[in-house]
């Protein structure tokens, strides 16, 4: 063994040099991305802000988008309030006021009616994006749900974008049906505790 090592030296040299050499370019020298670190603090003297924050502080003011005037409107109606319902509940609040000081009372009855909302996330299958999605279209309650026909699951269905198909699967009419019941036993058998 020791005359082979001794006659073949410079060829078994030659292979470990081009071995390291193919190492290095797969490892080293092919590399796309290379990673400089900037040790600087954004607090030390003389650094300017952040430039993760640049993109923030160039941006409008949030006020300079446009906004609808029906929304303008619940928003001078609600100043404080932040989810839909909470908006709606507001925006029917005050037309139930106008309706009672005009002399109507039959309709501020039927405002103050729809500004009562329920806990729609009760709902197996409804959570707080859900509940402001159908917040937008004027559902608020469990009795609404519990009349839904076939052609209001349909519409109503449409327009849910990705949760689309949810009211059928987990069921929200029989749901809303024993929620606006009150029926708390009944569901709790039918769908498990709220």
């Amino acid at each position: 063994m020791n005359e082979l090592v001794a006659t073949y030296w410079p060829v078994i040299i030659g292979a470990l040099l081009l071995g390291i050499a193919v190492a290095w370019f797969v490892f080293a020298a092919n590399r796309k991305a290379k990673v400089e670190l900037d040790r600087t603090d954004v607090l030390d003297d003389g650094k300017g802000p952040a430039g993760r924050n640049q993109a923030l502080i160039d941006a409008p003011p949030v006020s300079a988008s446009p906004v609808t005037t029906e929304a303008r409107e619940i928003a001078e109606v609600a100043p404080g309030l932040t989810s839909a319902a909470a908006n709606l509940q507001s925006a029917a609040h005050v037309t139930a006021e106008a309706d009672a000081e005009a002399g109507a009372p039959g309709s501020a009855r039927e405002a103050l009616q729809e500004m009562r909302t329920d806990d729609l996330t009760r709902i197996k299958g409804v959570g707080p994006k859900l509940v402001d999605l159908l917040a937008g279209m004027g559902v608020t309650r469990f009795e609404q749900i519990a009349v839904w026909s076939a052609e209001d699951i349909a519409a109503i269905d449409s327009q849910l974008g990705r949760f689309e198909g949810r009211i059928e699967r987990d069921n929200w009419v029989e749901q809303a049906r024993l929620l606006a019941s009150g029926d708390a036993e009944g569901f709790k058998d039918r769908f498990g505790a709220v």
